[in-house]
């Protein structure tokens, strides 16, 4: 939680002072970028840093990795700006150039305002200090005085609901509690700039209603608000645009849907594809056509795609090998489109004899909850005894109704053994599969219901 002095700014960053007018009455620009970059120099040993300034330039002793190539925007005075894009793509430098954190290597930002920001957690605050000394601390860096912070703490004690906490070293506090007491300080100097970078994905549901509620606000008082986000849902409902930035480069600036669905499009990509897409994107290429927008991604291998968190079983006479799902052709695919049927199919191998086996599967979320699942349960689909060396292949046909997101798929046998059913083998998280996005998708959720809306006028 990075409160932004209001004084003495690094050289790239030029602040103005603040209009008269209002904030509804014109919509002045209040950041410009242009063509912003930053390099970082990485070192392999303290000592080469010491060679270098005695080299003068005359030989190298680093290499030099660009994080954030050329990047120009503006924001104008009361418009909301997410910023997207995958991990590594230049998002937070790019939030801590705007700031003055960070020094670039090329370009220039104009800053017309106060800014308020929520960087790292954790950076501005002294940990040694209360909650309430960091309150004081933090206003008096984000230029207010003892008097002015004094009047906000009641607001700034009843938002960030830590109770008395607010009186105990900041060391003490859980990430969802410094959190809590950093946004409550971000907000109530009604900054005329909010930057925000992913914090808000620490807290729990309740406080996020409640931070996207006081945004709301902000937003509507005037106040332009600049954050990065992995929420797509997020961005679209809060945002009037969105930034697409990739490997350092700033991709797509435009619409929020039309940003997310070329972010969806890029990241669910094969990425022996994904050059391509780039190129398109930064083109506006890479949807042209009404017509072409309605065209689903056909289902495709993501090699790149594996369950780091699968946990094997032990073996007890039965081994699951190969667990997969495939199209209905039989071709491996782990990137699905919804609306399709697909197998899920593991092999069997029995190295002891057993009885009454049983082989079924389930589907979880990646937080682990359960979607759903089947088994050869019945009657006729349990084997009653089948000898050391059966070999069986088993098929779960099903339809993807699941909306875009990220899924696993358990598989396990089981068997009778001392008069009781245990697991032969298991093994959790077999299968790791997505299922895309569709372009100008409204719905949200885990499962498709394929609910039909209608309304009837009644009067």
């Amino acid at each position: 939680a990075y409160p932004h002095p209001t004084s003495r700014l690094p050289e790239h960053v030029t602040r103005h002072a603040q209009e008269s007018a209002s904030p509804q009455g014109g919509r002045e620009m209040v950041i410009t970028a242009e063509n912003l970059t930053k390099n970082y120099l990485l070192y392999n040993q303290p000592l080469d840093r010491l060679k270098q300034s005695l080299f003068r330039g005359r030989r190298n002793f680093y290499r030099e990795v660009k994080a954030l190539n050329p990047v120009s925007f503006t924001l104008r005075r009361g418009e909301t700006v997410g910023i997207i894009g995958r991990n590594g793509s230049g998002k937070s430098t790019l939030l801590q150039l705007i700031c003055g954190t960070v020094s670039p290597s090329g370009g220039s930002v104009n800053v017309n305002g106060r800014v308020s920001a929520l960087l790292e957690l954790g950076a501005g605050f002294n940990p040694e200090f209360s909650g309430r000394d960091n309150v004081f601390l933090n206003g008096a860096i984000l230029g207010l005085s003892p008097h002015e912070v004094r009047a906000k703490l009641p607001e700034i004690e009843a938002f960030a609901g830590i109770g008395a906490f607010l009186d105990r070293p900041v060391k003490t506090y859980s990430s969802g509690m410094f959190l809590r007491l950093a946004f409550a300080v971000a907000v109530s100097v009604e900054p005329d700039i909010l930057i925000v970078d992913e914090a808000l994905a620490v807290g729990d549901e309740a406080f996020q209603r409640k931070c996207f509620a006081r945004l709301q606000a902000m937003k509507e008082r005037g106040c332009t608000i600049l954050f990065v986000s992995h929420s797509a849902q997020t961005v679209v409902e809060l945002c009037d645009r969105a930034l697409l930035l990739d490997g350092g480069d700033l991709l797509l600036d435009g619409a929020p849907k039309t940003v997310v669905a070329a972010y969806h499009k890029l990241i669910f990509a094969d990425p022996a594809r994904q050059e391509a897409i780039r190129a398109g994107i930064r083109q506006g290429s890479f949807m042209p056509q009404a017509a072409k927008a309605a065209v689903k991604e056909e289902a495709f291998l993501d090699t790149a795609l594996t369950p780091e968190s699968q946990v094997v079983y032990d073996q007890r006479g039965a081994l699951l090998e190969n667990p997969r799902i495939t199209t209905l052709a039989g071709e491996t695919v782990n990137m699905l489109t919804r609306g399709e049927r697909y197998v899920f199919t593991y092999d069997v191998t029995l190295s002891e004899p057993a009885y009454g086996l049983r082989c079924g599967m389930m589907f979880k979320t990646k937080s682990g909850i359960e979607l759903g699942g089947s088994g050869t349960a019945g009657p006729e689909d349990v084997i009653a005894e089948a000898p050391a060396g059966s070999h069986f292949r088993v098929s779960f046909e099903f339809a993807c109704l699941l909306l875009p997101g990220t899924y696993y798929a358990n598989c396990g046998a089981s068997g009778m053994v001392h008069g009781e059913r245990t697991y032969l083998h298991r093994i959790v998280d077999a299968c790791v599969f997505k299922v895309m996005p569709e372009p100008n998708m409204r719905e949200g959720g885990i499962v498709d219901f394929r609910i039909d809306p209608f309304m009837e006028k009644l009067s």
